[in-house]
């Protein structure tokens, strides 16, 4: 017998349904299928190979799920002819199954550059236009997730950074974080396609941008392949850290909480990376904002380091202090020109 012959083909990796069966397993998870009681997915389409992949699995699974998916197309108005690339990518999503898009205009004003404004206006659209209880798809791959440790690792952001974006944050669902961007352009390949490539995303201006171009194939090349999977291992693993820490530090916050004060004596026996969670969600309530590393530790020298020292002054107009062996959260008063 010749060898092969009579013998069944192996069968080739089908990325269209790589991208459904990772919808499949996702909408089927406890904490996910619990938001799925209105009878409605939305799902983010920018018009890129990722959004359009998702968009695609998610009319596929949705159909067979009772779902009805609605496509939200954004059009940040910042490039010229903007609006046509919003309607083409509604349409494309109709085309793919959807049964209904909806193209969102917003004005991209603010700090923190056009990046971050751009991704404030997005989020802000989608979350009034779905409201309460629903849940926005996200196209988000596991090569996004490499790239969000990596930027966090460079600026040095902690634990909470590295930890990458999270599978769910209602209303925000992320079914690909473990697919990798490769598999989403083979979908769009094997659907008929043809994705719209964002100007925006080969601009070396954009941290982002180099670090997806220049930085991850550098370390590719280097450490021999799979960093992308290694970085979203590690995101994941950090994840669980900061989740097993962050409930233990609920419960020492809910022992020390008084009054809208803290107990030291309770915050002294709970490790300084607990009692930083602890102080950081105490301070926040509190009307503080931007919250550093700095700034946490300043204030947890109040307890761990505790000499008579005076108030830490916080971002948000207030100052933190420790007296009669609490802490306390005082609102400063503006200073007055001239005075």
């Amino acid at each position: 017998m010749t060898p092969g012959v009579g013998r069944r083909p192996r069968p080739r990796l089908d990325a269209v349904l790589a991208v459904r069966r990772a919808v499949r397993v996702f909408l089927a998870e406890p904490d996910v299928t619990e938001h799925l009681g209105s009878g409605e997915l939305f799902v983010a389409v920018s018009g890129g190979a990722d959004s359009l992949a998702l968009a695609e699995a998610a009319a596929h699974v949705g159909g067979r799920r009772d779902l009805r998916v609605c496509a939200l197309v954004v059009d940040h108005r910042l490039q010229p002819g903007s609006d046509e690339v919003a309607e083409r990518a509604a349409e494309e999503a109709l085309r793919l199954g959807a049964h209904a898009a909806k193209v969102l205009p917003v004005t991209v004003t603010g700090p923190g550059g056009p990046e971050a404004a751009a991704r404030k206006a997005r989020y802000a659209a989608l979350r009034e236009h779905v409201g309460e209880g629903s849940l926005v798809l996200l196209g988000h791959t596991l090569d996004d997730q490499a790239e969000t440790v990596l930027l966090g690792l460079g600026r040095g952001s902690g634990a909470r950074s590295l930890a990458g974006m999270r599978p769910l944050e209602v209303p925000w669902a992320r079914p690909l974080l473990s697919t990798p961007r490769a598999v989403t352009r083979a979908a769009c390949d094997e659907l008929g396609v043809r994705p719209w490539e964002d100007p925006h995303n080969a601009d070396p201006r954009f941290r982002r941008v180099r670090v997806r171009r220049e930085v991850l194939p550098l370390l590719e090349d280097v450490l021999a392949g799979g960093v992308a999977e290694a970085l979203a291992r590690t995101a994941r693993q950090l994840r669980e850290d900061c989740d097993a820490l962050d409930s233990i530090a609920k419960d020492v916050h809910d022992r020390a909480y008084e009054g809208e004060t803290l107990r030291v004596d309770v915050l002294e026996r709970a490790p300084s990376p607990v009692r930083r969670r602890v102080l950081r969600t105490w301070l926040l309530r509190g009307g503080a904002r931007e919250l550093t590393d700095a700034h946490l530790r300043s204030v947890d020298d109040l307890v761990g380091r505790w000499r008579g020292q005076g108030g830490v002054f916080l971002p948000g107009g207030v100052e933190a202090r420790r007296t009669h062996e609490k802490l306390v959260l005082n609102r400063c008063q503006p200073t007055t020109r001239g005075s």
